[in-house]
């Protein structure tokens, strides 16, 4: 298994892993949404005999100040691969590539016992809070750049997409 850069014959299978990763099309549909729109996003997949098993995306998100922050969402990975360390694989080469690519921080509206692993933290530590009324502790952030968020506070706002899925 390799996790690579998403590319245009991917997505059909990367729709197909988001179908079958979740209950609904709301993320499958997210994914072709904000492909439709403009933003600079990092798409990856992990791929085993040539097939995409798992994918995860990464778009912009606004908070006020100066830091360049990606949003984490969604992320899928197939039934049959799930637990088996695709979803790490995939968040760790997505980190990279949000760094490479000058983004100084990370957040994720997640699952607050998994997350937590890859460095992420609540962003009440950072006085940050999500647009959508969550529980703080499923709300989080990882600095790309240690300090990068330092003085930064406010409100995350995502994509309008996402409001509109």
């Amino acid at each position: 298994m390799y996790v690579r850069f998403e590319q245009p014959g991917d997505k059909a299978q990367i729709r197909k892993v988001h179908l079958q990763a979740f209950e609904t099309e709301v993320e499958a549909s997210l994914v072709d949404s904000l492909r439709d729109t403009d933003v600079e996003l990092i798409s990856l997949v992990a791929v085993q005999n040539e097939e995409v098993i798992g994918h995860i995306l990464f778009s912009p998100v606004e908070l006020d100040g100066d830091a360049r922050i990606m949003g984490l969402a969604p992320m899928a990975v197939l039934p049959s691969w799930q637990r088996k360390g695709v979803g790490g694989q995939l968040i760790d080469a997505g980190l990279k590539a949000c760094e490479q690519e000058g983004y100084e921080a990370v957040v994720v509206l997640g699952h607050p016992g998994y997350y937590p692993r890859f460095g992420f933290v609540p962003t009440v530590n950072f006085g940050i809070k999500s647009e959508y009324d969550v529980p703080a502790e499923v709300f989080m952030v990882k600095e790309l750049r240690q300090g990068a968020l330092k003085g930064t506070t406010g409100i995350v706002k995502y994509h309008p997409v996402f409001s509109t899925i």
